[in-house]
């Protein structure tokens, strides 16, 4: 379902398809006259009257030849960060006598590893129906969806042009919410959002979190001049509730216009998400003390926490105006109560799961069988849904783990997952090379006789515990031994969720 509605809408969304954050143009039907690229740009794209090429009007945007047989043009885009879509920005400014007469958009989701070379033929999902553009206009529709998309497919009709294009939405984080060791508690990638501010006239609060430091001044948070009392702020939202070790105030190109000095509050408050967090009986606890600041510096406050937290939101306070690039907000998740992952989204409760188990298909079984109980009664279920998985998502759960003594192997495709490999194979760390080459070598027979990598529940074994059990199951007749790893499989399950869970 959609909707238009105004820019309103989208404050403190983030447009996932910006080039800032990765997105990139893959493929149109046609780019005849203006090129795809341009879709993703910033700004809204602009007129020079008299400039032309060999093909005709010089236009900033994307344009397609006009249409003399049935069909439509589309591009397909690849999101910077994969996210729930809440709504799009179709832009034909400047686009008047040429631009497309109707829209959809579609999406998909892809695995990381997933081959884009043939997108147009993957089974795609309409997230916005044909509706009409005006001419020389910001078309802004709202859309109701709770999937995450990894891709985005905007179909115009039957041809014309495009200035810009905006997917403005929610980042599904690419790590799961959870116990990982440091992590940014607020950047965008991870799942922080900016909800509330008192000023954005320059530049929006979004920036704050963007990934990497600031290339200009324009791609920070930024007030108008203060003429009055009082002093301007800004609210981040953490992915889930996290403990603070470090933050850092960056006001890198901010040279005549950064803030004279800054504080720093918190507050838990899991069950706010907008600005009611204006409301006086928030109860803000300050977290770093008033502290000057310097242009173009990246301010560290380490020593000077006066609290670690568990906290859900982060209040920048500067003073009395000025502009901040980025904020970051180093510390850990913390573990989860029943009624906090109750709470989730069941896109965030499959995105969290997705750590205990590789299974896509049980973690949304799992996600759909909320609210639980009690800790016992989530393991039941975690358990009664294993069992009765078809055993291509036993297979799709091994994937999901590095070879034992080998958790390197994965340091780039499951990053998120590393950390617990880690610990989970620790007896591999003092290992002989004896035994690590043994191990590996095994491991290549292993797999290359039953398909999938040796899985063994590694908790509390030693690498030659593991090398014997190894070398007892790799004689087991194939239909055997599949249920014997998917019985591993189970136990380090449990355990992860063990953790996941307080």
């Amino acid at each position: 379902m959609s909707k238009q509605v105004t820019t309103a809408a989208f404050t403190g969304m983030v447009d996932l398809a910006s080039i800032r954050l990765g997105g990139k143009t893959l493929k149109a039907s046609d780019e005849f006259f203006a090129e795809k690229e341009n879709l993703l740009k910033d700004g809204r794209g602009i007129y020079i009257d008299d400039k032309y090429t060999d093909r005709g009007k010089w236009m900033d945007g994307w344009e397609s030849r006009r249409k003399r047989e049935p069909g439509h043009d589309w591009c397909i885009i690849r999101l910077g960060l994969p996210g729930v879509v809440q709504g799009v920005d179709i832009d034909t400014n400047h686009f008047l006598g040429n631009n497309p007469a109707y829209a959809s958009v579609d999406g998909i989701k892809l695995k990381e590893d997933q081959n884009e070379s043939n997108l147009e033929d993957e089974n795609w999902t309409e997230i916005l129906p044909r509706c009409p553009l005006a001419p020389g206009a910001q078309n802004l529709f709202g859309i109701a969806s709770d999937r995450t998309w990894t891709h985005i497919r905007l179909n115009i009709y039957p041809d014309g042009g495009v200035a810009r294009f905006r997917v403005y939405g929610i980042v599904t984080p690419r790590i799961p919410v959870s116990s990982l060791g440091e992590v940014d508690l607020v950047a965008m990638e991870n799942g922080g959002r900016a909800v509330a501010c008192s000023d954005m006239f320059f530049s929006p609060m979004s920036n704050l979190i963007l990934p990497g430091r600031a290339e200009n001044m324009g791609q920070g948070w930024e007030s108008k001049r203060r003429r009055g009392p009082g002093n301007d702020w800004v609210i981040l939202r953490t992915a889930r509730p996290g403990y603070i070790s470090q933050i850092e105030v960056d006001t890198n190109h901010f040279k005549g216009n950064y803030p004279d000095y800054c504080t720093i509050d918190a507050c838990y408050a899991p069950d706010i998400y907008i600005d009611a967090l204006n409301w006086p009986d928030i109860n803000w606890e300050r977290v770093v003390d008033k502290q000057k600041l310097t242009a173009h510096t990246r301010h560290v406050f380490k020593e000077e926490l006066l609290s670690e937290g568990p906290f859900t939101h982060v209040r920048l306070n500067i003073y009395p105006d000025g502009g901040v690039s980025r904020l970051r907000v180093h510390g850990r998740f913390g573990d989860m109560t029943i009624s906090e992952f109750n709470k989730l989204s069941k896109e965030e409760a499959v995105n969290t799961l997705l750590l205990c188990c590789g299974s896509r298909n049980w973690a949304e079984q799992m996600a759909g069988n909320r609210p639980f109980t009690s800790r016992d009664e989530m393991f039941t279920k975690a358990d009664e849904i294993w069992v009765n998985l078809p055993e291509q998502d036993w297979l799709l759960a091994f994937d999901h783990h590095p070879k034992i003594g080998d958790v390197d192997s994965l340091r780039k495709k499951f990053s998120s997952t590393r950390s617990w490999a880690e610990s989970e194979q620790s007896g591999t760390a003092v290992a002989s090379e004896k035994t690590l080459q043994q191990l590996a070598e095994l491991n290549d027979e292993y797999l290359n006789k039953f398909g999938y990598i040796f899985i063994v529940c590694a908790t509390g074994k030693s690498a030659d515990e593991m090398l014997d059990i190894l070398k007892s199951r790799i004689g087991n007749d194939p239909k055997e031994e599949l249920k014997i790893a998917a019985g591993e499989q189970q136990q380090i399950t449990q355990i992860r969720m063990k953790k996941l869970l307080s």
